[in-house]
């Protein structure tokens, strides 16, 4: 791995730091965006059972709120329980615009490294092609240096690539994920403001 990197040159460096920064965001995202982690199927019933049995607590809130991003949605409508329809239903988008946010974290950073990463191993590139340019002279070429700029240049691009494609794939799926994660928390908010309010059966 080290001969690589040496023949690739110090433009390689930026490559690296951003697949290191890239891999740590792709396994956390990979923990954190599980449907049973944020949108839980069998929350609704649960809080709907609890509402019958007890009613609304300031303990079933706290629990509600950190035991899921969809928890927290619910937590913030039951809240206003006793307020109009508009109001529960106000409340609830408001957190889930904040949660939807907390899905949506660091896939800027994904995005823009995925973008990046070929642009780097271009400049990584063109950094070999002036090495291979140096290299000539009147007396003719120098085959070492000449070999090495052509290892700048061929290794930046490869590696370039190998970080943005996966990069890209990743921020694609996240992106669509998060997204689909936001529908489902809205119809379950929905579903939980109609059942409130007598619209819906439980």
């Amino acid at each position: 791995m080290f001969a690589i990197v040496e023949a690739a040159g110090w433009p390689i460096w930026f490559l690296i730091f951003s697949s290191i920064i890239a891999t740590g965001l792709i396994t956390e995202r990979l923990i954190y965006l599980r449907s049973s982690k944020i949108a839980p199927l069998t929350l609704l019933d649960e809080v709907i059972a609890e509402l019958k049995q007890r009613g609304v607590s300031d303990s079933m809130l706290d629990k509600l709120s950190k035991q899921s991003p969809l928890g927290y949605i619910f937590a913030a409508g039951l809240k206003n329980i006793k307020s109009p329809q508009e109001i529960m239903k106000e409340s609830i988008e408001e957190a889930g615009r904040a949660s939807s946010h907390k899905l949506a974290r660091f896939l800027t950073t994904l995005g823009t490294i995925a973008s990046i990463s070929p642009l780097l191993g271009l400049f990584g590139t063109v950094i070999g092609m002036i090495e291979i340019f140096s290299a000539q002279s009147g007396a003719g070429s120098s085959p070492t240096v000449l070999a090495h700029g052509i290892s700048v240049a061929l290794y930046n691009t490869a590696f370039g690539l190998i970080v943005a494609i996966p990069s890209m794939i990743f921020y694609r799926h996240f992106r669509a994920k998060a997204d689909s994660l936001t529908i489902e928390m809205e119809q379950q908010a929905i579903k939980l403001v109609e059942i409130v309010h007598g619209q819906r059966q439980g």
